[in-house]
């Protein structure tokens, strides 16, 4: 079976396609393919189908749409009830847009080692996909919601199959095309340069002159600035003749400091000793290897804004720079160190044809480069130690902050920083810098109740006192009676970027399958606590292998230590999110096996 989403919207069986009833159930299925495993809310699919007014019976419409969908699409694609949402499982199916994705990053790869033919045909491979506008038979609201990302991820892929092109010299037959995308695009300056390359490299100077001319005027009146490097370094290139290399798109960063923090928050609270903590190492006197911080908590404890804040403060320490990456591991999709190498060593002056292709000559380059500087390093969302290990500088003049859910323990000589829950009054006084501090006053007790229904983690207040601002007319009691029922709680906490739900769903995707059961099994358990044994009894395996899983969650920060006696002895909580979060994964089997395990039922005492 194939899904297509890169034009209209369908399903296909070999060469038939499955007759689907309309843009609504269309809707349902894009919605669901899109989210990429994850499960899909019934209150976005609501907003995805009707907007902001639903009819009163949407909830049986949007079961029927996915019924209908089951039954059409067979026993070869699983769609998946999650207490309040739906998640589609494809299987061996192929979706067009996994595909296009895979293409393009083969041809991006092929480009940057030089192999222009290869990514020339990997990306027109990869282009060819697209059928018309991508969702082009879904409800007005999908179609809004995702236009801007499906149109940013083509204008991308043309660029870099324009590029690949471009090096192979084929300049007079791009140029209509490219003529099209800028005045379809002005502002762009990459497609501009790209344009500006193809006309000099087609006897046509004075046109590319006048198309850098051009777009430095647009430039000016809409935006009010001047072009960049990328296309000062074109227009330089045209005024080197003919002998000027064939593409202009490369850009060098050669004199400019590195600089590559993301900007901090504004409402940082709390956390005046982990904070204290963490400015002790970026100040600490150099030695003999780098400091280096280790800021580790669970899912969405708020680590990243703490270390950027901690960066912030120190940045005159540095007068060498920062670097920055993140490393991918909230989103579930690492970085590897190569790619990461590269960003580093461009932002250190490398053009990128001097950038070795090698992993090892990479970091030997990159650890010369950093020697004799004093430079910060930040290594947001680490997955794991061989991750971070080829990223870490050698010069002691610099100093490093690695934020990861994991301890890192192979990290010799680091500073662990332990990032727990904030405590009541922390987690009001960030309300409070959210909404405003009038506000919370003004409804203590519903507040207090918000913040112990986000389970006192940053990003649950976060996100609930974001949604407070966007809805002024909303009371805080009326968004803590929306967080009470536990079904929805999760649906609530999220805003744009910002998913509570997402975040733990990344830390439950990297266990193993027997954690992920685990995790499913002891969240129906009624005690609020309950001792290491409980794991083997609800998998079915001996005591030594259910510690064994027990301490794997126990790494991944979904479970917590309540009580340990340095040896077997020990008993395990949920914080109140991940529970929820882990009886929504659960299944009905999970729940018939534990409500029949009669062991379990002396946990509480």
């Amino acid at each position: 079976m194939e899904f297509r989403v890169l034009g209209p919207v369908g399903a296909w069986k070999g060469d038939s396609e499955v007759a689907l009833d309309g843009a609504k159930q269309r809707t349902v299925l894009a919605a669901l393919l899109l989210a990429e495993g994850r499960t899909v809310p019934d209150t976005r699919l609501c907003e995805l189908l009707w907007g902001e007014r639903p009819p009163a019976t949407f909830a049986a419409q949007l079961y029927n749409y996915v019924s209908r969908l089951r039954k059409y699409l067979g026993a070869e694609v699983d769609i998946v009830r999650q207490w309040s949402g739906y998640q589609i499982r494809i299987g061996a199916a192929r979706l067009d847009l996994d595909e296009f994705e895979r293409l393009a990053e083969a041809g991006r790869e092929a480009l940057r080692d030089g192999r222009h033919a290869e990514a020339a045909e990997r990306l027109h491979a990869a282009m060819s996909l697209w059928r018309g506008p991508a969702l082009s038979n879904v409800t007005e609201h999908l179609a809004a919601a995702e236009a801007h990302r499906m149109a940013e991820l083509r204008m991308a892929v043309r660029e870099s199959r324009i590029e690949a092109d471009l090096r192979l010299g084929h300049h007079v037959r791009l140029v209509p095309e490219i003529t099209q995308l800028v005045a379809e695009h002005p502002l762009h300056e990459g497609l501009r340069g790209q344009l500006m390359t193809a006309l000099l490299h087609s006897d046509r100077q004075a046109d590319a002159l006048a198309a850098y001319h051009e777009g430095r005027q647009v430039l000016a009146d809409e935006l009010g600035v001047d072009p960049g490097p990328l296309l000062t370094e074109a227009y330089r290139s045209i005024l080197g003749g003919p002998q000027a290399p064939a593409v202009v798109a490369e850009q060098s960063w050669h004199g400019v400091r590195p600089a590559m923090l993301p900007p901090g928050v504004g409402d940082f609270a709390g956390r005046e000793e982990e904070l204290n903590g963490l400015l002790r190492v970026l100040t600490a006197e150099p030695k003999v290897c780098p400091p280096v911080a280790v800021v580790t908590g669970m899912a969405g404890v708020g680590k990243s804004t703490l270390a950027l804040h901690a960066a912030h403060l120190t940045r005159t320490a540095f007068p060498d720079g920062q670097l920055y990456a993140d490393l991918g591991r909230a989103r579930g999709n690492a970085v590897e160190p190569y790619d990461v190498l590269g960003w580093f060593l461009r932002s250190l002056g490398h053009a990128e044809s001097a950038i070795p292709k090698g992993l090892d000559e990479r970091v030997r380059l990159y650890r010369s480069q950093l020697a004799g500087r004093r430079l910060l390093v930040m290594l947001d969302g680490t997955a794991d130690y061989a991750q971070v290990s080829p990223l870490l500088p050698g010069d002691p003049g610099c100093q490093v902050i690695v934020t990861s859910r994991l301890r890192m323990p192979e990290l010799a000589g680091a500073t662990s920083i332990e990032v727990g829950t904030l405590d009541r009054q922390q987690a009001l006084v960030l309300l409070g810098r959210i909404i405003g501090a009038q506000r919370v006053a003004e409804e203590a007790e519903a507040a207090g109740r918000i913040v112990e229904l986000c389970g006192r983690l940053s990003l649950g207040v976060r996100v609930a006192g974001s949604r407070l601002l966007a809805r002024p007319h909303w009371s805080l009691g009326y968004l803590a009676d929306r967080l009470a029922d536990e079904r929805y709680r999760l649906d609530e906490l999220r805003l744009g970027s910002m998913d509570v739900r997402e975040r733990l769903d990344s830390s439950y995707h990297q266990l193993a399958d027997l954690g992920q059961l685990a995790l499913r099994r002891l969240a129906l358990l009624r005690a609020p606590a309950f001792p290491s044994w409980c794991t083997a009894e609800v998998l079915g395996v001996s005591r030594h292998a259910g510690e064994e899983v027990g301490e794997n969650l126990v790494d991944a920060r979904l479970l917590e230590i309540v009580e340990s006696d340095g040896g077997r002895r020990q008993r395990f909580r949920f914080h109140d999110l991940v529970r929820v979060f882990a009886r929504e994964k659960a299944d009905q089997a999970d729940r018939l096996l534990v409500a029949g395990a009669g062991a379990l039922s002396a946990v509480g005492s």
